[in-house]
C-alpha cells in the first residue's frame, strides 16, 4: 500500500502525477491519493472578497485561520473543484477513482481547536484566536478505505474532517495523509510538493538532503521552511504509526511517484 499526497501549492504537475498514479494502479499497486488545495483556495478567496489570513503558532507553525466563511470556501475548492478534477483526470486514464472528504462515512474525525494560541504580528506577543474551524485528526476509518480498495476503487481524499459534534473542519493535508497511511498500514507515504525534497539551505535546490534516519526526523525541523514544517511533522507522525518509509519528492517532474520510489527526493526510513 502506498499513500500519495499531492500538494496544494502552485507548480505541481497534476497531469504527470495522475498519469503516474494510473501507471501504478494498473500494475496492481494499492494506492490512496490525498490532496491539498491551499493555492487555489487563496486565489478564489481573494476573488470572493474574503482574502486568506494566516497565523503563526508560538512553535513557528503557520496555518490558515478558518472562520466559517473561509471553511465554506475551502470546502468548495478542495472537495468541490480540486477533488472532482483529480477524479475526472484519473477516470480518463482508466482508474476507477472515488472522490470523498473526511466527512463522508466519518472517514476522518478530528477534534476542533476552538481557540488557538498565535503570535500577534502587530505586537509580537501571544494571544488566543477563537471561532476557528480547524482540527487535529484523531481517527481515520481505515476499514472504509480497505472496503473501497478491495472493491476496485482508488480513493481520492480532500482535507476536510468531521468533529464529534458533526461540524466540518479544515485539517492539514500532510498530517491527514500521515494519519491515512497509518490507518491502512501503508508501507510508504509520498509527499509531493514544488521542491525536490527537504533542503538544507532553502531555496537552494542543490542542498537537497537525500536521507534522514527516522530517529532524527524531528531534528530536521531546523531546515524546514514554511509549509515544509508541517510535512516534517506529518512524516514523524506517519513513522510513529508504523509507516516504514516517508519520501518528500518533487511533484513538478514527469513520473514523480516512480522517481520517489527510486529514491529521488528526501527519504526518511
Amino acid at each position: 500500500m502506498i499513500v500519495v499526497k499531492i500538494g496544494g501549492t502552485n507548480g505541481i504537475n497534476f497531469g504527470a502525477v495522475c498519469a503516474d498514479v494510473a501507471a501504478h494502479v494498473q500494475t496492481g499497486q494499492k494506492l490512496i491519493v490525498v490532496h491539498g488545495g491551499s493555492g487555489e483556495t487563496n486565489a478564489i478567496s481573494e476573488r470572493l472578497g474574503h482574502p486568506p489570513q494566516f497565523v503563526t503558532s508560538p512553535s513557528g507553525f503557520t496555518s490558515r485561520y478558518t472562520d466559517r466563511a473561509t471553511l465554506e470556501i475551502f470546502a468548495m475548492v478542495t472537495s468541490g473543484k480540486i477533488n472532482t478534477l483529480i477524479v475526472e483526470r484519473l477516470q480518463k486514464l482508466g482508474v476507477n477513482a472515488l472522490g470523498l472528504s473526511g466527512l463522508d462515512g466519518r472517514l476522518m474525525v478530528a477534534r476542533r481547536k476552538e481557540a488557538i494560541r498565535i503570535i500577534d504580528p502587530a505586537t509580537g506577543k501571544q494571544r488566543m484566536l477563537r471561532d476557528d474551524y480547524t482540527g487535529k485528526i484523531e481517527t481515520v476509518n481505515g476499514h472504509l478505505l480497505w472496503l473501497l480498495i478491495e472493491a476496485g476503487y482508488t480513493p481520492v481524499i480532500a482535507p476536510l474532517a468531521l468533529s464529534p459534534e458533526g461540524e466540518a473542519l479544515n485539517v492539514d493535508a500532510d498530517r491527514a495523509a500521515a494519519m491515512v497511511a497509518g490507518a491502512v498500514e501503508a508501507e510508504r507515504l509520498i509527499l509531493l510538493s514544488n521542491v525536490p525534497g527537504l533542503l538544507r539551505q532553502f531555496p537552494d535546490e542543490s542542498t537537497l538532503i537525500p536521507h534522514i534516519d527516522k530517529a532524527r526526523v524531528e531534528q530536521s525541523l531546523e531546515f524546514a521552511e514554511g509549509r515544509m514544517k508541517k510535512k516534517v511533522l506529518g512524516a514523524s507522525e506517519a513513522l510513529q504509526l508504523g509507516v516504514a518509509q516517508v519520501i518528500f519528492a518533487d511533484g513538478r517532474t514527469d513520473d514523480p511517484i516512480a522517481n520517489a520510489l527510486a529514491g529521488k527526493g528526501t527519504v526518511i526510513s
